[in-house]
């Protein structure tokens, strides 16, 4: 799981980048390949886009550490914890699923759903998700 966070965070430092020009790159490219997008067609210098992706980099990024940081506590109260994380990754699988598919991003359900299976794999053959005997 500190892998998972660990990749959740990266990813976030990647979005956050898209907010400066200097290191912008990966965003573009990603939003290119997503999108299906003809190279130089994406303007991150429209009025708020900058903002909104390093903003949702920043926001992606504390998700990420967030998680990481509670890791301790989450294993310690077991499986109400753990479904409380994994119905919240559901919720966010959903929403920003069908979001990508309104605005033209379908392809960004392909790393979503890597992103849930690589999150749901380990989860699911610890038994967290089940209550403790007692």
């Amino acid at each position: 799981m500190v892998a998972w966070c660990g990749g959740v965070i990266l990813f976030g430092a990647v979005l956050a980048g898209g907010g400066l020009p200097a290191t912008d790159g990966a965003v573009t490219f990603l939003y290119n390949l997503l999108g299906g997008l003809a190279p130089g067609a994406l303007n991150l210098d429209a009025p708020g886009m900058r903002f909104s992706v390093a903003l949702m980099g920043a926001v992606t990024l504390g998700w990420g550490l967030t998680i990481l940081l509670l890791l301790p506590a989450i294993h310690a109260a077991g499986a109400p914890a753990w479904r409380g994380l994994t119905l919240a990754l559901a919720v966010w699988y959903v929403i920003d699923g069908a979001l990508s598919v309104a605005t033209g991003f379908a392809l960004n359900i392909v790393p979503n759903t890597a992103l849930a299976v690589a999150y749901l794999v380990p989860v699911l053959a610890s038994g967290a998700l089940r209550p403790a005997r007692r």
